[in-house]
């Protein structure tokens, strides 16, 4: 059983704490309507969630809990937020902390694509090599000058108003099944930052196990807002390289 995911550079994961309650939860939560309970998952049981899924009944997904400690950049996490119904968390503070952080350099760094407000291309720019090195560097001077800082008596508070966006932070996320399911459909999109699907991705790994019936639904129906006509006139205005500002909102 899958319990913690790192990213490619072995710094930012995803941490599975605790889980409360299985696909059964999810049948029993619904069932309850007509006063009755199922013991044992059946297939029909696997039919209704399917059905409860495919109709956006969402109430019985809400019932499950999972709590995971995760660490990703802080630019990352500021988007990861966005996603606040049904979610509760708890952050490192650097008012408190005054370890060193870690921080995220990309080994890639992906062209600008002029025909997106937002978004980029797969391939790397020409100088990508040197860029990456520099990133480095600076970074690097930043952590110098943070314990600088630190080390002459500036209060924390006040220290890490010099670190970058890309310093890793560090929390614990409380959310319902049904929460995570929104996120992670709309972030493994391939429209959303490669960083943040990343994130998405293990994510839904994990819960593939967690929840295998349960989750195969909800990843394979789209969400409320994916059936609207407005959702889809958005995906279209993707291939012609443009967004629309729903686009802008949800992603």
């Amino acid at each position: 059983m899958i319990k913690k995911l790192f990213t490619e550079d072995s710094k930012g994961f995803i941490e599975l704490l605790e889980v409360f309650g299985n696909d059964l939860t999810v049948v029993n939560a619904a069932r309850v309507s007509f006063h009755k309970e199922s013991c044992e998952l059946s297939m029909r049981d696997e039919k209704l969630i399917d059905y409860l899924a495919k109709h956006q009944h969402m109430s019985p997904f809400f019932h499950p809990i999972i709590r995971f400690r995760i660490k990703m950049p802080i630019f990352v996490t500021r988007e990861w937020w966005r996603h606040t119904i049904g979610f509760t968390r708890n952050e490192v503070s650097r008012r408190y902390v005054m370890d060193t952080p870690d921080i995220f350099v990309p080994s890639k760094l992906r062209m600008r694509d002029k025909n997106l407000k937002q978004g980029s291309k797969e391939e790397a720019i020409t100088q990508n090599e040197e860029f990456v090195q520099k990133m480095n560097q600076y970074t690097k001077k930043v952590l110098v000058y943070y314990n600088f800082l630190l080390e002459n008596d500036v209060c924390p508070e006040q220290a890490r108003m010099v670190l970058p966006q890309s310093m890793y932070t560090e929390y614990i996320e409380t959310a319902s099944l049904g929460g995570y399911a929104r996120l992670v459909k709309l972030r493994v999109d391939a429209t959303a930052q490669r960083e943040i699907q990343q994130y998405a991705h293990m994510i839904d790994k994990i819960l593939q196990e967690q929840f295998p019936v349960s989750w195969k639904a909800l990843m394979k129906h789209p969400n409320q807002e994916e059936q609207t006509d407005e959702y889809k006139a958005g995906q279209l205005d993707r291939v012609d390289g443009k967004k629309t500002q729903h686009d802008r909102t949800i992603l």
